[in-house]
């Protein structure tokens, strides 16, 4: 590690506070304290894009480490803030079932993505290879926190943190993809949160709770139909026998 440039260093450590916030993330009770965990994560991603963009001197990350910054680190922790206001979700806390065995489980994936990385990358790209297997392990703790959350807006929580850790292996270990497509998944990240909220309102609405656990437990209950509508004592017996 001590023979890499200093930026790319530099790039780790940004890359490795980033996974220590999925972990924060993982085990936060607090809904609120989760989207500053997350905001903070985007803050880091951004960061590590304009910190390759001073390394690679590639001028467009530049805008795209602005872009990161407002979208992840911004705009988005505030949409989450104003929908978990609005579904009165501010005071809510939702404990792990069994957490030391969850942690352990992230710690085996970060385990799991440096074995799974080092055979794939040559030995001498020592930062692209660890550079990855951060990644990597970002992408697989938000997604056991969208496995073992049953608040839903904690699972958006993890797929948002899903898309930080590609993203970060993207910009880091390829110095940064087209201007073009960094506005396209942008543009993709934001109209999703917008379909989320739009979901959860109505989730919402139809079950008076955002607990994917009742979500699960929801069945079909089959109304039996109505009798078919007769006229009065046409077939029964007792008013045959009156008439007669």
């Amino acid at each position: 590690m001590t023979q890499l440039p200093l930026l790319q260093q530099f790039v780790l450590l940004l890359a490795a506070l980033a996974l220590f916030l999925s972990f924060v993330l993982l085990a936060q009770a607090r809904l609120v304290a989760a989207i500053h965990a997350f905001a903070w994560q985007g803050v880091l991603v951004a960061a590590v894009t304009g910190v390759v963009a001073l390394a690679g001197n590639a001028h467009h990350l530049y805008f795209s480490a602005g872009l990161t910054l407002v979208l992840k680190g911004l705009l988005i922790p505030w949409m989450l803030h104003r929908l978990v206001r609005r579904l009165e979700l501010s005071r809510h806390t939702e404990l792990l079932r069994h957490p030391a065995l969850v942690i352990m489980a992230a710690v085996l994936l970060v385990i799991f993505s440096y074995w799974l990385v080092e055979p794939m990358v040559a030995q001498g790209l020592a930062f692209t290879r660890n550079i990855v297997a951060v990644s990597l392990a970002v992408v697989l703790i938000g997604l056991l926190m969208m496995v073992f959350r049953q608040q839903a807006v904690a699972q958006v929580l993890g797929f948002m943190s899903m898309e930080n850790g590609l993203f970060l292996a993207a910009v880091s270990a390829t110095a940064g993809m087209p201007l073009v497509v960094e506005l396209g998944v942008a543009f993709d990240v934001l109209v999703a949160m917008v379909l989320f909220g739009v979901f959860f309102f109505q989730i919402r609405a139809s079950i008076d709770s955002l607990n994917v656990d009742r979500l699960n437990r929801l069945t079909e209950v089959e109304i039996p139909p109505s009798p078919p509508f007769s006229r009065r004592g046409a077939d029964t017996p007792t008013a045959t026998g009156a008439s007669k």
